[in-house]
This record gives structure tokens, sequence and C-alpha cells, in this order.
């Protein structure tokens, strides 16, 4: 079995301007960058502006777009997707990075840590396991949910009360290594196809 650090790419979603995801996402990276069994890399989609029409032959500048993120997506063996709810749902941006890669999530788990309101962004995130069912990845049980938010960090980024959070991240690292670690040495065996 490899010790080689599982590589977690670790995707901030949001897009809209004002938005509080970085708030989260630099949360959530910061304790991946504690473990020994994670190599982080953080993909802020406000970097990678992808369009919603999809096109097998992209045009210079979507290729080019295409070519800061599509190696990253496919280097990661675990993926862990921040998300906050817009409209009952998730935001367009990531919708478009999924629809521009298919390959890149097949045979790898995908976990989540969602905010918002009252639901602290859980519809979003019952709606993306069955997009990346139909991508073949494995979506992990366990999910970390920041219930009105805005409230729970203070100014400087940290949360105000860090334990619930803190021991619900650990859960969902645990469930993403065992993952990352099965899937990864079934790959390495047989490629799977889909």
């Amino acid at each position: 079995m490899s010790t080689t650090p599982l590589r977690l790419a670790l995707i901030n979603s949001s897009v809209r301007e004002g938005r509080f995801g970085p708030t989260v996402a630099n949360w959530i990276t910061s304790l991946a960058k504690e473990r020994d069994d994670l190599q982080v890399d953080l993909i802020d989609l406000a970097d990678h502006t992808l369009p919603y029409e999809l096109s097998a032959n992209p045009g210079e500048e979507v290729a080019r777009t295409l070519s800061k993120v599509s190696p990253r997506l496919a280097d990661a063996d675990v993926f862990i997707v921040v998300t906050p709810e817009y409209n009952h749902s998730f935001p367009a941006s990531l919708k478009s990075l999924i629809d521009w890669h298919r390959t890149e999530w097949g045979a790898k788990p995908v976990g989540f840590v969602s905010y918002g309101g009252l639901a602290g962004g859980l519809r979003s995130v019952e709606q993306l396991r069955t997009v990346f069912a139909e991508l073949h990845a494995v979506t992990v049980r366990d999910v970390v949910s920041f219930h009105n938010c805005w409230g729970q960090f203070d100014e400087t980024g940290a949360l105000k009360d860090p334990a619930a959070a803190t021991a619900a991240a650990a859960t969902l690292f645990d469930q993403l290594v065992w993952w990352g670690l099965a899937l990864r040495e079934a790959r390495e065996r047989r490629p799977y196809s889909s």
C-alpha cells in the first residue's frame, strides 16, 4: 500500500461578488494542510472562469483556462467541494466546471463543505451527489455544514466556536482518505472505465 499523500483538490465554487466562500475555503484548507496524508491544491473558481456553453472544440481562451484547471483535477486523488446554496441549488460556476470535465472525477471520492442560511447549503450537497454519481465519482457520507454561517466566523476568518466543525472536518477527512487510498490502489491495479 502506498504511503504517498493523497492529492486533494479543494474547490471553492462561489464566484459571486461579496462571496463568503473564501472564508470557509481557507478554514478547511488550513485544517487539511495539518494532515500528513493530504497534499492540498486550492482551486478558486473565481480564478478559472469557464463558459456555460460546452464545446468539443473550445476556443483559444477557453482552452487556456482549461489548461490551468484540468490537469489539477486529473492529478487529484480526492476532492472537497466548498459550496454555498443559491436558490436551493449549487452555483452555476461549479456546474460549469463539472460539465467541462468527465474522466477527471471517475472512481475518485468527493467530500463537501457547505454553507448558507438555515439549511447550511445541504440542499446543494444533495443535488451534487446525483451529479457526481453520473460521473462515476464516490461521494462520502459525512459533510461539514455551516448554518447561518455569517455569524459563525469572526472578522479574521476564524470560527468563534470551532469544536463541532473541527470534529466534523476530521470525520470528513478520514472518510476521504479511506476512500482515496482504496480507490487509488484499485485504479493502479485496474484502470477504471465507465
